[in-house]
Formats: structure tokens, sequence, C-alpha cells
């Protein structure tokens, strides 16, 4: 008989799923600091996520009201948009039995892994960069300082509070030569180089899905996190994947013997989201 404390194939797969949604976890987390995103909201599968935009303006009458007299009424109204429903993402790969025989299993499964990970916040950058390219804001500048600062500009008078945290974010082409020369302190999070403070503006993200001579624009309170959470909406009953407190993402590793293969699941369901559409400025770059 096995001695209990024996580590199994089973107990292997299980730290490795583990640190793959430790580090999924790990980069989401860090991107959410650095974008400020104090709102982390769980979705149910199939719900929809919704813009608002406010709209109206006082009185014409500008408040002048004659002794006794009604007070006319002010018209304003927020409407909402649906942008889209949040699924349940599922991605699958497998590993043949050669293929960890000629290469061993670390390089065969973990590496291919790693590269499923950083193909899944790929995803979710591109997603979130769509969306935001479909904001009602906009800015210009021939140089991309102009750019910026206009873009800054605009948000101050569309949140009306100059203390406004803000974060930008375009291609690294439009501002790499500054880069070079520039002593900056730049960072890492979820796969995109960012950089607090930037002249003084505030946080600017450096990131390919973004088109070459535009930045999106908007407050950070504006972002929002919305997940399906993995750990939760009765998952467990009929799946059994690891994932870690906040649900984000599930990992099920286990062998197909029928066709010799290590077979990795993945699921999860997220967007980064910006509530106020009007919130979010798109500025363009033009010709120096």
């Amino acid at each position: 008989m096995a001695d209990e404390k024996l580590i199994k194939v089973a107990d292997l797969a299980r730290v490795r799923e583990i640190e793959f949604v430790e580090m999924f976890k790990g980069g989401i987390s860090k991107l959410m600091e650095a974008l400020g995103v104090a709102r982390a909201i769980p979705k149910q599968a199939g719900t929809a996520l919704k813009t608002y935009k406010a709209s109206g303006a006082l009185d014409e009458g500008g408040g002048a009201v004659g002794e006794g007299e009604t007070i006319p009424l002010s018209k304003y109204e927020v409407k909402e948009q649906t942008y889209k429903e949040i699924t349940l993402k599922k991605f699958r790969k497998a590993t043949s039995a050669e293929a960890i025989i000629q290469r061993g299993y670390d390089q065969a499964v973990d590496m291919t892994t790693e590269l499923m990970l950083r193909d899944i916040q790929k995803g979710i950058r591109k997603d979130f960069f769509t969306f935001m390219a479909t904001g009602t804001g906009t800015a210009k500048g021939d140089t991309f300082q102009a750019a910026l600062a206009n873009a800054w500009g605009q948000l101050q008078v569309l949140f009306e509070d100059d203390a406004v945290a803000t974060v930008y974010f375009m291609n690294p082409l439009d501002v790499a030569e500054y880069l070079a020369s520039a002593p900056i302190t730049m960072q890492t999070a979820f796969g995109m180089t960012y950089v607090e403070n930037f002249l003084g503006l505030g946080t600017v993200f450096f990131n390919s899905s973004v088109p070459k001579g535009k930045i999106y624009a908007t407050a950070k309170d504006n972002i929002v996190l919305y997940y399906i959470p993995i750990n939760g909406a009765d998952m467990g009953e009929a799946f059994s994947f690891t994932t870690d407190d906040t649900g984000y993402i599930g990992l099920h590793e286990e062998p197909d013997y029928t066709n010799m293969t290590a077979g990795d699941t993945v699921v999860y369901g997220m967007e980064l989201f910006a509530e106020k559409l009007d919130g979010i400025v798109v500025a363009s770059i033009g010709d120096p």
C-alpha cells in the first residue's frame, strides 16, 4: 500500500493549476492597481454590460423666477446603452505524449500554458481597447504631448473636477523617440507598459492594440472590472476547475488516455469596461 504522504501526479497537476490562476490574478490585480480600479463586480453569465450617458440642460429662463411663481423644471435624463453580454469563454489545448517525450514535460506543457495565459491577457486587452474607441469625447494635437494635454483638458471639463485622476492609453510607436531619451520609470502590468504621472498629466499605458495616432483617455473612477465568478454560479457542482478566491479564471488539467494527450481547459468571463461612454476622450495625434 502506497504511503499516504506520497506525492502523486494529480498533486503536481493541482500545483500547476494553482500557479496558473495565481499568475493571472497577480497580473489583473496589478493592472487594477495601476488603473485605479476600485470596483470588481461579479456578474452571472448572460448579464448585459451597460454604459450610461447623461443629457439635459437648465431651464431657458436662467433661474429668473418671480415671487410666488412656480419654478420651472430643468430636464435631465440618463440613457443607458447595452454594449454586449458577458459570456463564458472556453479554451482548450492538448499536448501529445510524443511531444512530452521529445521535449520534456516542463517545456512541452508548462511553457505552452504560459503562452496560453499571455494570449488570454491579450484578448482581454484587445476587447477593452475596442470598447474605448467608441468613446464620444474628442481632442486633437499636432504632437503626442499636445494631444495628451488636450485630452487631459477635455477630461477636466467632462468630470468638472480639477483633481480627477486620469489614465491614458496610446501606441508605443507614437512616443518611442521621447521614451528613448526621457528619464522616466516604466513598469509593467498585465502585459502592458505604463508610466505614472507622465508629463504631470496622469498614468499612461503603452500598448500596440491602441491604433497608431490615437490616444484613449478617461477618469480612473470610470473604469470597472466585470467578471463571471468561476468559483460561483454552481460551476463546482458539475466541473472541477482550480481557481482562486476571486474566481477570475479557472484551469483544469487532466490526461486523456484515449489519445495519449495532456489536456488543459481554461474558462473565464471578464471585461474591463467604462461605465460612462461620454467620459471617454479619443484624441488624435496630427502631423508635427
